[in-house]
């Protein structure tokens, strides 16, 4: 199969209100649904010894030990600072949420490893249920910016092909962020999917309306342009026992843990667009055989255990304990 796909799609600046900590007050993207758990699975009283900035700095608490749990990219012009060990040494730690995260700020930055550590994301594992024989779901769950511009046409190369025996359901919006009005630039794209019969386009919807999709989707289809410092969706997508299709850039293969269907990644979208063809209809035809089954299932008990609050809620409280212990 061959595609000739040109992306021009800019990234814009954020625009909706920061609040101190970093977190956006409307949005329900990745660092806020991983700070709303934290504070839901981790004792109250230790978390109120600390300020916990996430990314951004605004502010530092003077009153508290100050740590900043970094999800954003080492070439963020936000996080340039951190070259500066005078501005590092305001905080208690810093936190990683992924190994090729850190590297890269370490790389790019001279981060220390005695002053950083890694804490992965987590989920609450979604239960898997028996999904549906007739026709392969595939799904997008993410912002339209990360690889929804190469994905519109595969699917809809692969619908010449299959027919009603693929449809391919997209939550994709910038209003998980809080800011619908960088969704702009993609209307288009949306449209093509709203005018196709095997695709179905459902803007933003919350995080158990994702969850439940996951649990009637077979693969999660992710021509990744962006670079993941981890993929919160990917980890869903596993658990729910999806097959997931990603290229092999940045955090994507640590985070998947060598379970996802992954590929070369490429720089050119036409030469990426083509791989990403013929791996999604090699996946679509080998998704039911035993081995690729029984493949799922482990990668479902992996990343349930590994990536799992129950784990993670442990890590942080030692972490912050022993923090406090160096007072």
């Amino acid at each position: 199969m061959g595609l000739n796909i040109i992306d021009n799609t800019e990234v814009r600046q954020r625009t909706s209100k920061m609040m101190d900590d970093g977190t956006y007050s409307t949005a329900q993207g990745g660092t806020e649904l991983m700070n709303a758990k934290l504070y839901e699975r981790v004792d109250n009283a230790l978390l109120d010894e600390f300020f916990i900035i996430k990314s951004r700095v605004r502010k530092i608490d003077n009153s508290k030990k100050n740590v900043l749990w970094l999800h954003d990219l080492w070439s963020d012009p936000e996080v340039k600072k951190l070259s500066d060990k005078s501005f590092r040494d305001q905080f208690a730690k810093l936190i990683f949420v992924s190994n090729w995260q850190f590297q890269t700020y370490n790389l790019a930055h001279g981060v220390p490893y005695s002053e950083s550590f890694i804490l992965k994301n987590a989920i609450d594992p979604i239960e898997k249920k028996e999904k549906g024989k007739d026709q392969i779901r595939l799904i997008y769950h993410t912002t339209p910016h990360r690889g929804l511009a190469l994905l519109i046409p595969v699917m809809e190369e692969l619908a010449k092909h299959y027919g009603d025996k693929i449809h391919l359901d997209i939550y994709s919006s910038f209003e998980a962020y809080g800011w619908p009005e960088r969704d702009e630039p993609y209307l288009d794209l949306f449209q093509r999917a709203k005018n196709n019969p095997q695709m179905t386009y459902h803007g933003f919807q919350p995080n158990h309306v994702i969850r439940e999709a996951l649990q009637n989707a077979h693969i999660f289809a992710y021509p990744c342009i962006w670079q993941e410092t981890s993929c919160i969706a990917a980890i869903e997508a596993i658990s729910a026992g999806c097959e997931v299709v990603c290229p092999n850039y940045a955090a994507l293969p640590e985070t998947t843990a060598g379970f996802g269907r992954t590929y070369q990644w490429n720089e050119d979208p036409n030469y990426h667009a083509n791989v990403f063809v013929n791996i999604l209809h090699q996946t679509i035809e080998n998704y039911w055989n035993d081995e690729n089954q029984n493949k799922l299932n482990f990668a479902k008990n992996y990343i349930d255990n590994f990536y799992n609050w129950d784990v993670r809620a442990i890590e942080w409280t030692a972490v912050l304990q022993s923090l406090l212990k160096k007072s």
